[in-house]
């Protein structure tokens, strides 16, 4: 896929999983109105260059306003002007043919719910003493279109059970089940050994930077 796609798809499937506005089209990209502490808004530059982002850096001055960027960290990070901050967790654009797949068993005691609700599908995972251990969700629109996980989690005292792969699997199944052929994602560097895993490929670099309060 090119990267003006899966920008596009990941853009209009991430508002939807996060209950957000829709996404308005700008010259250097989208924009959307998240409204929530800490991540007020988000401009997404599919094709950033150094003029965008300063000027972006320059005129947006709300803490908690957030760019994504699709170019690597150590390139943006030289575009930006005081006030602004490049977190230490880099990202990942990744894409995936999406089948169905039996998905894999929890271990002993771990219990397995979904649910659908307003065009997104939920999985939680639940250890046996009741604790959430892993969850995800993935906004499936309908036949032929791409769909966009999101917010997949495994906490740390439940790792390394399959969890991951477990969530993973349930949700490409139910996209594929809902028609969608292609899965995007933003992954971190914690995922991106997960996601490789089940056969995700990298897009390329996805970096964050955010603004900081005064």
């Amino acid at each position: 896929m090119d990267s003006s796609t899966i920008t596009a798809a990941w853009v209009a499937g991430w508002a939807v999983s996060r209950s957000a506005s829709a996404p308005v089209v700008e010259p250097w990209g989208y924009r959307i109105d998240v409204g929530l502490p800490g991540h007020v808004l988000r401009h997404i530059l599919p094709e950033p260059d150094e003029p965008s982002v300063r000027k972006l850096c320059e005129t947006v001055t709300e803490p908690g306003a957030w760019l994504k960027l699709l170019a690597p960290p150590e390139v943006v990070a030289g575009w930006l002007t005081p006030g602004w901050t490049v977190p230490d967790d880099p990202g990942y654009m990744m894409f995936h043919a999406l089948t169905r797949s039996v998905p894999p068993a929890p271990p002993r005691g771990y219990t397995v719910a979904t649910e659908a609700r307003d065009g997104v599908f939920h999985v939680r995972v639940t250890a046996p003493d009741g604790a959430p251990a892993a969850r995800g969700q993935i906004s499936a629109p309908g036949p032929g279109t791409t769909a966009v996980v999101d917010q997949v989690e495994t906490w740390e005292d439940h790792r390394r059970r399959g969890l991951g792969s477990l969530v993973m699997r349930t949700l490409e199944t139910a996209a594929a089940d809902a028609g969608a052929t292609t899965g995007v994602l933003a992954g971190t560097r914690d995922g991106l050994r997960l996601y490789t895993s089940l056969g995700w490929r990298l897009q390329g670099p996805l970096t964050s930077v955010v603004r900081r309060p005064d």
